[in-house]
């Protein structure tokens, strides 16, 4: 048997978040031009991220009695299979459907934080979901732009299918890739273990939400309001994503590639205030410090993406470039500074139990924030979800304020059984 690597999954990871990222740029407006409104545009955002939150226990818990290799091989293969009926839709109804089944697909982020789990050791845990973070950046900062440049490319009369087959084909090549040099990393014993549900095999919950687990975590101090946080960014910060194609076509009237690569800035600028910077700014400011410091750039950029509506249509562009940076800088220090503090803070004991509530909360939020946003685009504004949102995240950095600082005895590191069996 092959030995498995972090190499491997972080190239398997990356490539499946590669394809998700090629579709950002065009499918709301793919959905309007088909006849949606704004709402049911954002509302395919929902059903994707709602199949996720539906899915992500049902294939740990599969992965834990047939291995982790066969369903990400299978989850893979349907991602060729999702993205390819999205690049023939002609028809909400078929647009919908290639959404959730792809969501469905992709529910597989649990099995490759389990995979991470069995193939490294506690001091080298951290390092290997460190890798599962970064395949999401540069998975964020290159699909979207590529996405933008073939999605203005019309086939057969329309736009965005070549940024579809393009997410097919990464789909593809990642199953290849997969299925030649992907080991299985969960040994025979513990999945005959799990399968006989015996002493000492993985435990997972069926449900999405397993409100035992949120009560045990919730019980821990400064826990419970760094959960909290995190699902706030979430939620207002992917009402944000899938309106603001439809935000800067009817407002600025810039087209599917221009909005790619504001994307790519975006992603651009995350990556390196997580990349080179939020280590340095870490050890000198803490994590409580940091989060504050990132919803408050949060709430700035939301802001002025509102405002930009307001001066003249050339100054206005400069307000939404202004406004999408503070949004990046606010994110790229937010979103591992709020990872870091809770598992930190949670310590050993219930580590793995708090980072498995996270996932859960994130899933539903990324849910429900589409929704919202599309309810205030198209019954409020154009500007409607970027001004509640920024109304949010004030709200987020006043609750940040309440976030004690950590000391030394709060850096303990997972215990590997409690970490493997969260997801």
């Amino acid at each position: 048997m092959k030995k498995a690597s972090l190499g491997t999954i972080f190239l398997t990871v990356f490539l499946d978040l590669l394809g998700f990222g090629l579709v950002v740029p065009f499918l709301p407006g793919v959905a309007r031009d088909l006849g949606a409104s704004a709402l049911v545009a954002t509302l395919l955002g929902s059903a994707y991220s709602l199949m996720q939150f539906l899915f992500i226990p049902l294939w740990g818990r599969l992965s834990d009695r047939i291995g982790r290799r066969p369903v990400l091989l299978w989850s893979i293969a349907a991602s060729v299979v999702g993205m390819s009926l999205l690049g023939f839709a002609n028809s909400l109804i078929l647009l919908f459907a290639a959404r959730l089944f792809s969501g469905v697909a992709t529910a597989n982020i649990a099995v490759a934080q389990a995979y991470i789990a069995d193939i490294t050791t506690p001091q080298t845990r951290a390092r290997g979901m460190g890798m599962i973070g970064m395949a999401f950046g540069l998975g964020f900062i290159l699909g979207p732009f590529i996405g933008g440049e073939l999605g203005h490319i019309e086939f057969m009369g329309r736009q965005g299918p070549w940024a579809a087959f393009a997410a097919a084909a990464a789909s593809l090549l990642n199953l290849v890739f997969a299925w030649r040099v992907l080991p299985e990393s969960l040994s025979p014993e513990k999945r005959h273990a799990a399968a006989a549900q015996l002493p000492g095999a993985p435990r997972r919950r069926w449900t999405p939400l397993d409100l035992a687990a949120i009560r045990k975590v919730t019980s821990v101090p400064g826990v419970g309001l760094s959960v909290t946080l995190s699902f706030l960014v979430t939620f207002f910060f992917s009402g944000m994503e899938l309106t603001f194609r439809l935000f800067n076509e009817d407002v600025f009237g810039l087209s599917v590639a221009q909005t790619g690569r504001v994307f790519g800035f975006v992603g651009v600028i995350a990556a390196v205030v997580q990349g080179g910077l939020i280590g340095r700014l870490t050890k000198r400011y803490g994590e409580a410090k940091l989060l504050g410091m990132g919803t408050w750039g949060l709430a700035l950029g939301f802001a002025a993406l509102a405002l930009s509506v307001l001066p003249a249509h050339s100054m206005g562009l400069v307000v939404l470039m202004v406004g999408c940076a503070f949004i990046a800088a606010g994110n790229g220090l937010t979103v591992p500074s709020l990872s870091s503090y809770t598992s930190r803070r949670a310590g050993a004991a219930v580590q793995g139990t708090t980072l498995g509530v996270m996932q859960s909360l994130s899933a539903l939020a990324r849910a429900l924030g589409p929704l919202a946003g599309g309810v205030a685009y198209e019954f409020i504004a154009p500007w409607g979800p970027y001004a509640i949102g920024a109304g949010g995240f004030v709200f987020a950095a006043l609750l940040a304020r309440g976030l004690a600082p950590l000391v030394d005895g709060h850096t303990e590191a997972a215990a590997p059984s409690e970490l493997a069996s969260s997801h």
